[in-house]
């Protein structure tokens, strides 16, 4: 890659080849070099998983001026680590892009997103990350109305960075009046309930399928990303990596552990 404007890290969950990868590339392809490495096939709901018992194979899938597309056999996180180490080793990227996502990541679908994991891979490895996600989980979402919106972040935080362990959780919602504005919102308290359907084989045995309802369980709160979506709104969560609870630690310090 060549070293003449920013170097952006690109992965996602979808698949190297899904049209929200392809539409991220078009729209932030001005913006810097560009190299993508995402996973061979669909990893949604991988979250921050990676592969500590199975080798991974790296394939270099298309190469263009100032675009590079390599797919990796493994996770989300899998695809950013090998790229850290094996595609730009020698040039530290200057921004680690996810998405854009067929799917919403609103609320507590953050915890299980594999477009998170690459956000929160690139956070951890201290360079500023943003995933983008649309609420379509069309196979042929449209994916044009969300171009100036992610350009228009994107430059910031490439001009701007972000402080140390904070990246961007970005959702646009679907509309067919335009996006009203922009919420810099909180992540709304939701709730999965009837996850697993379970059937019969007709060889005699259970099988399962992870499916569930989504609940917001707060749902007149107009400070969540939630609201902010339902409202057609763009909604942007802040998020960190560090979990820790602090309001506990004076509380817990009383316990006389």
């Amino acid at each position: 890659m060549e070293n003449k404007k920013p170097l952006i890290l690109i992965s996602n969950d979808d698949g190297y080849h899904s049209k929200g990868l392809a539409s991220l590339i078009d729209m932030v392809g001005d913006l810097g070099e560009i190299l993508v490495c995402a996973p061979e096939s669909a990893r949604s709901g991988y979250s921050c998983a990676f592969s500590a018992t199975e080798h991974l194979r790296l394939k270099l899938r298309r190469k263009r001026e100032g675009v590079e597309i390599w797919s990796c056999s493994g996770t989300p996180v899998d695809c950013v680590k090998i790229a850290l180490s094996q595609l730009c080793a020698e040039r530290k990227p200057d921004l680690v892009i996810g998405g854009i996502n067929h799917g919403d990541n609103a609320s507590v679908n953050s915890h299980y997103s594999g477009t998170m994991g690459v956000t929160l891979e690139g956070c951890m490895k201290y360079i500023p990350s943003i995933a983008f996600s649309i609420c379509d989980h069309s196979d042929d979402a449209d994916f044009t109305p969300l171009t100036d919106i992610v350009k228009k972040i994107t430059k910031r935080v490439l001009e701007e960075g972000l402080p140390k362990g904070v990246c961007l959780n970005v959702n646009f919602p679907v509309t067919e009046n335009g996006f009203k504005g922009i919420k810099v919102c909180r992540m709304a308290y939701g709730t999965w309930g009837n996850e697993v359907v379970k059937c019969n084989h007709p060889r005699g045995y259970n099988y399962y399928w992870m499916v569930g309802e989504y609940t917001n369980d707060e749902p007149t709160a107009e400070d969540t990303d939630n609201w902010a979506l339902t409202h057609d709104y763009v909604a942007i969560t802040p998020t960190t990596i560090d979990v820790t609870a602090y309001e506990m630690i004076e509380q817990m310090k009383s316990w006389n552990l």
